[in-house]
């Protein structure tokens, strides 16, 4: 069995070569269980363990354990940590271990960029990031790739994380301004992209403009929630799978509200990109995109750094 270490998995992986492997993923599909998910409590901390196999015809199979504790955030610790291990679908046998946690930050920042490859305007060119973590800090690199980004701005709870994340992105080329007001930032966005994980609504419906893209990957889980309803009444909602709408605080408070029905939701990242779906129709819609993150992304670029290792 092979380490994969940190810097290896790293170097593996690029936006250039993510999304392409995403959007075949997505076409070609896999087989994907339901996430077995736990909560963990110990004294007096509090987090959540997802287990997400899935396994393709490319003859391999993954397991990703992710761990969330939101609380870390207080203690200057990332709120995820994951490990991924990768083994011979036809035989069982271990191939490698890889960093879960550079796979997970780079395969949903990059199915948000695949997202809005199909679903935000083609002159898009300010992006608004909402949160500073690992997967807020890829998010501007991943747009870049399909979509012409110049301008940046960033909003955290904490504004010195989104102080931090706009110089990080300067560095980069970005023209990157952290923000305060987080209301005059969302009005003057072509794409919105929220990564936290938040409990309580930050983005709501009434800032968004005729043609802005909203992009939420950061919470997955019921209680967790990035927009107030307001944001999917009247608005053209993709979701990446068939689990988002049992899963996401978002789109279950959107249905408990009536302003969103499980048949309003116009289809997935698979229909986006085998062209089932249309995605964008018009430069005055506003389109949803909704993650809660799928085994198949891990997958894919999981055997991307092993494959890219081998060579």
């Amino acid at each position: 069995m092979r380490f994969i270490d940190t810097e290896q998995t790293r170097d593996a992986l690029s936006f250039d070569a993510v999304i392409p492997a995403l959007r075949e993923a997505f076409q070609a599909g896999a087989t994907v269980p339901p996430r077995h998910v736990h909560a963990i409590q110990s004294g007096s901390s509090h987090g959540t363990t997802l287990i997400m196999p899935a396994w393709s015809d490319r003859g391999y199979f993954g397991v990703k354990i992710i761990n969330i504790f939101p609380e870390n955030t207080h203690q200057g610790l990332p709120g995820l940590h994951a490990t991924y291990n990768l083994y011979s679908a036809t035989t069982g046998v271990p191939i490698a271990q890889v960093d879960g946690d550079i796979v997970t930050v780079y395969r949903t920042a990059g199915a948000a960029a695949l997202g809005a490859d199909y679903l935000a305007r083609a002159d898009a060119s300010t992006l608004l990031i909402v949160g500073s973590g690992r997967i807020a800090g890829l998010v501007a690199q991943a747009m870049r790739t399909v979509r012409p980004i110049e301008r940046v701005l960033v909003w955290n709870v904490r504004p010195a994380g989104a102080e931090a994340l706009a110089e990080q992105l300067r560095a980069q080329g970005f023209d990157a301004q952290a923000v305060t007001d987080l209301e005059s930032a969302a009005r003057q966005a072509d794409i919105i992209s929220c990564a936290t994980l938040s409990t309580v609504p930050l983005i709501q419906g009434a800032w968004l403009r005729p043609g802005v893209h909203l992009d939420l990957i950061g919470s997955f889980k019921p209680e967790m929630r990035e927009t107030d309803t307001a944001c999917f009444d009247g608005t053209t909602v993709y979701v990446d799978t068939d689990e988002a709408p049992t899963k996401s605080g978002d789109l279950l408070s959107a249905f408990d509200a009536g302003v969103l029905t499980l048949d309003d939701i116009q289809g997935t990242l698979q229909q986006l990109t085998t062209g089932a779906r249309p995605g964008r129709r018009n430069d005055q819609e506003i389109t949803v995109f909704k993650a809660v993150g799928s085994a198949l992304e891990d997958l894919t670029l999981a055997t991307l750094v092993y494959e890219s290792a081998a060579k």
